[in-house]
């Protein structure tokens, strides 16, 4: 201030309302920005479960332990509230308490729940404080190994698959191995694979043979919903095959179906409905792999593994062909689609499967959800599982809700084999992560006695 005096002695009156002027914005200027730094922060939040995996036993209490991190430069206070639902959104238990974090400080805070029955649940922790509101979902398990669902399986299920198996087994499947040069490494050579499958539709694939050695035990991956799969590089103590069943990847000659079509595709009859042809491809992969065994293939062993509608896929095949040693998948999609049916129901926006089956049903009013029983009984992954007799490992995301957790576990509880085991991913969704498929590595090495 001394400075601005010492100019106002010899300035005149209009100088000193124009110092004035421009003084004042810039006090408020100041004022604003300090009121906006105050403002500036965020609440952190994170709330993990007491067991790390988010499941618990039967009779035991579950337990979440939060971390509130206020970064505001003022105290933050309003309600803290958790709310535990089933997993098709029915209501179980609600608590609401009062709630306040200091400026720049932390907080925790248990949250306890009662046992529960076998299943799984959603728990949201909701902050609604003075400048910061945010809901943390998550979702636990109990008990999963003890989570039962019907089979719904027809009467002539066996004799509709085994006529189904014969009629592909009539399809004489032409064969074509192409070397390709230009997609091969020094360590890794690559062929583009053609087959005649079910009602003589030709398929493709890729496969992919290490360089150092004369025999392998082999990768099969199946596809993802409406996926392509290319040749796969990563495999350096495998043969990696690679399938694209009809309508995906390079397999689009005749079967050409966007994502929104392809799973209602000929629905309303089980002898044409789309996944007949897609299982039996998966079949005919297998006729390939046993057919080429001079190409360094050993039968004995050979892995199928899939993802998503893969894991459909690799269940359904493991189910139908002793030829699979050893069966891996992830968040298998279809899995227990009655109760998949209800559980979706819940949802505030439709996702995969039955975003298709319901956009269907609503554009074909006459057809009703009997009906789409009629047909996909035939084609629940579940209703393969009692069949399916080798070791089994199954990875799956709790915050999953195209194949929700319970579904998956129905799915896995169904299996036949002995020799079974499964991973949850507590925070993921829709797939599982790298953790999962570094034990994968080592779970299939070890089924395989690999060094």
């Amino acid at each position: 201030m001394r400075n601005i005096n010492i100019y106002l002695k010899h300035t005149s009156f209009w100088a000193v309302l124009i110092v004035v002027a421009i003084l004042l914005p810039v006090t408020k200027a100041n004022a604003f920005f300090l009121q906006q730094k105050n403002k500036e922060g965020e609440v952190i939040l994170d709330a993990k479960p007491a067991n790390k995996n988010a499941l618990f036993k039967a009779g035991e209490e579950i337990s979440y332990k939060l971390s509130v991190k206020n970064t505001y430069n003022e105290k933050q206070e309003g309600k803290f509230s958790y709310i535990v639902t089933s997993d098709d959104g029915k209501k179980i238990f609600e608590n609401t308490a009062d709630f306040s974090v200091g400026a720049g400080s932390s907080k925790s805070l248990s949250v306890k729940v009662a046992p529960k029955a076998a299943g799984f649940y959603h728990i949201n922790f909701m902050f609604n404080l003075s400048a910061y509101d945010d809901t943390v979902r998550k979702v636990f398990g109990v008990n999963p190994e003890a989570i039962t669902s019907e089979l719904h399986k027809p009467d002539d299920f066996d004799q509709f698959w085994e006529e189904t198996r014969q009629q592909l087994s009539k399809v004489s499947p032409q064969y074509k191995v192409i070397f390709r040069p230009d997609l091969s490494t020094k360590y890794k050579k690559v062929y583009s694979v053609e087959m005649k499958s079910y009602e003589n539709l030709l398929i493709r694939g890729w496969l992919v043979i290490p360089t150092d050695g004369s025999k392998f035990p082999v990768h099969y991956r199946v596809p993802g919903y409406v996926v392509e799969l290319k040749p796969n590089m990563d495999n350096d103590d495998y043969i990696a095959f690679d399938i694209n069943v009809r309508g995906n990847g390079n397999s689009k000659d005749v079967v050409h179906i966007n994502t929104d079509n392809y799973s209602t595709t000929n629905i309303q009859d089980k002898d044409k409905y789309i996944y007949r042809g897609v299982y039996m491809d998966c079949l005919r992969g297998l006729d390939f792999l046993y057919s080429h065994a001079n190409l360094g293939i050993d039968t004995s062993k050979i892995f199928v593994e899939g993802g998503s509608q893969g894991g459909a896929l690799a269940v359904v095949t493991a189910g139908l062909d002793k030829r699979v040693k050893v069966l891996t998948m992830q968040v298998p999609l279809y899995a227990d689609i009655r109760d998949n049916y209800s559980i979706s129901a819940s949802y505030k926006e439709q996702v995969v499967p039955f975003k298709m089956f319901r956009q269907y049903k609503n554009q074909h009013p006459e057809f009703t959800w009997e009906q789409f029983y009629a047909t996909f009984d035939y084609y629940d992954p579940q209703n393969f599982a009692p069949m399916v007799k080798c070791p089994v490992l199954m990875g799956i995301g709790l915050l999953d809700q195209f194949c929700p957790p319970r579904c998956s576990m129905a799915l896995f509880n169904h299996l036949g084999s002995t020799n079974k085991e499964f991973v949850c991913v507590p925070n993921s969704t829709h797939e599982v992560d790298f953790n999962y498929f570094m034990f994968q590595n080592l779970w299939v090495r070890e089924k395989f006695r690999i060094p």
